[in-house]
């Protein structure tokens, strides 16, 4: 009996051992749900928390082309970062990927993931046209306010009879996108629904979308109004005709094996 307990106990043992000994070669999935907010010469981007239970953080990669060589930017147990080095009007791509406590890596994400940084101001403050008309309008190219009929004008405010209004003219477009809790909430621009009169009601706390005669895209927020003048915040897109306020981005498709180039992280 003594030798059979001891011949078990040896058993158990080396079981034990070579279960601890094992190495976990298993990779987290790769980040999924990711998503971009343009700001001013930066990019935040945003994604879904993985859920295995030895995730140790995430790398977030970016590239100038989908399909190009991927540039790691940092490193973060966090399920957002802002990367503040894009400048306006320059595209950036990204892909993340996860790495659990043994260092296993996951691939790169495959959803298209792209943003075009762009300008943005606060409290700019335009005049009624019909009494202040040379300080009514905005030219969002130059961020400044001026004559509401100058040719390079985008959008200018009315107010009459007790009523307030954003117009724009016949080569422009504008439309109402409701009620915002912040300017960063409107990411694309619509494809239709624009305000065939070229006007629309000024409402503290609406965001509307504008659609400039050079096909530049822009959006203000209104955050007071009044008979004599209105107050917006306002983003513009430097870049013609950029995706990032007209339309939505192309649907998910699967990359082609990514680049990862070894470099210092920033």
């Amino acid at each position: 009996m003594k030798t059979l307990a001891l011949l078990v106990a040896t058993f158990v043992t080396l079981a034990g051992c070579r279960s601890l000994n094992e190495v976990d070669t298993t990779a987290p999935a790769a980040p999924r749900g990711i998503r971009t907010v343009s700001l001013d010469d930066a990019v935040y981007v945003q994604w879904l928390a993985n859920t295995e239970p030895d995730l140790a953080a995430y790398n977030i990669w970016s590239s100038n082309a989908y399909d190009g060589q991927y540039t790691l930017v940092a490193t973060t147990t966090a399920t957002s970062f802002e990367d503040l080095r894009p400048r306006n009007g320059v595209t950036v791509y990204y892909a993340l990927s996860a790495f659990d406590n043994e260092g296993n890596e996951s691939d790169l994400s495959a959803d298209v993931v792209y943003d075009t940084p762009r300008p943005e101001g606060s409290n700019v403050l335009l005049n009624n046209y019909l009494t202040q008309p040379s300080t009514a309008g905005y030219d969002f190219s130059t961020y400044s306010v001026g004559l509401y009929n100058d040719e390079f004008t985008d959008v200018f405010f009315e107010s009459v009879n007790g009523r307030y209004y954003l117009d724009v003219f016949d080569d422009t477009e504008i439309q109402d996108m409701g009620y915002t809790e912040s300017l960063d909430e409107i990411s694309v621009a619509p494809v239709n629904g624009w305000s065939p009169s070229r006007s629309v009601e000024a409402i503290p706390g609406h965001t509307y979308v504008v659609w400039t005669w050079d096909d530049h895209y822009a959006k203000v927020r209104v955050t007071e109004t009044s008979a004599i003048r209105v107050h917006f915040d306002w983003a513009y897109q430097t870049a013609p005709g950029n995706t990032e306020l007209r339309a939505a981005k192309p649907a998910p498709r699967r990359r082609a094996p990514l680049q990862r180039a070894s470099v210092a992280q920033n």
